[in-house]
C-alpha cells in the first residue's frame, strides 16, 4: 500500500511539472498560436484554485482532476515542439522547487461560469412559473 501511495504522489508531482512546463512553453515564440490558445485553457484550469466540477460532487467531482486535465496535457504536449518542452521542463522543475503557482485569473473565469449557470437556471425557473 505504501508503494502505491508513493507512486501516486510521484505521478502527481510529475503532472504538476508538466502543467507548469506547458505554462512556460506557452510564452515561447516557437510555439504556434493555436497551441498557445489551447495551452492557456489547460494551464489556467489546472492552476485554478476552483474546479469547474466541484470535488464534493460524488464521482464526477474528481473527473476533471483524473481525466480532463491529463487529457488536456497530453493533447497540448502534442502541439508543442519537443525541444521547447524539454527546455520548459527544466525551468519548471527549478521553479516548482520554490513553491506552487496559482492562477487567480482562471479562478475568476470559473466563478463567472458558475454565476452564469446559476443565472440561467434562475431565469429558466422564473419563466416556467
Amino acid at each position: 500500500m505504501r508503494k502505491f501511495i508513493e507512486k501516486w504522489k510521484q505521478q502527481a508531482k510529475q503532472l504538476r511539472v508538466e502543467v507548469y512546463a506547458l505554462y512556460l512553453a506557452y510564452q515561447d515564440p516557437r510555439v504556434p498560436w493555436f497551441a498557445k490558445v489551447f495551452v492557456a485553457c489547460v494551464v489556467g484550469y489546472a492552476f485554478s484554485p476552483i474546479d469547474l466540477i466541484p470535488d464534493f460532487i460524488p464521482i464526477i467531482g474528481y473527473l476533471d482532476d483524473l481525466v480532463l486535465i491529463p487529457l488536456g496535457i497530453k493533447l497540448a504536449l502534442s502541439m508543442i515542439p519537443e525541444n521547447v518542452m524539454n527546455e520548459s521542463r527544466v525551468k519548471a522543475m527549478e521553479t516548482l522547487s520554490q513553491g506552487k503557482p496559482v492562477s487567480w485569473a482562471a479562478m475568476i473565469v470559473i466563478v463567472l461560469i458558475w454565476i452564469s449557470l446559476a443565472a440561467l437556471i434562475v431565469t429558466f425557473i422564473a419563466r416556467t412559473f
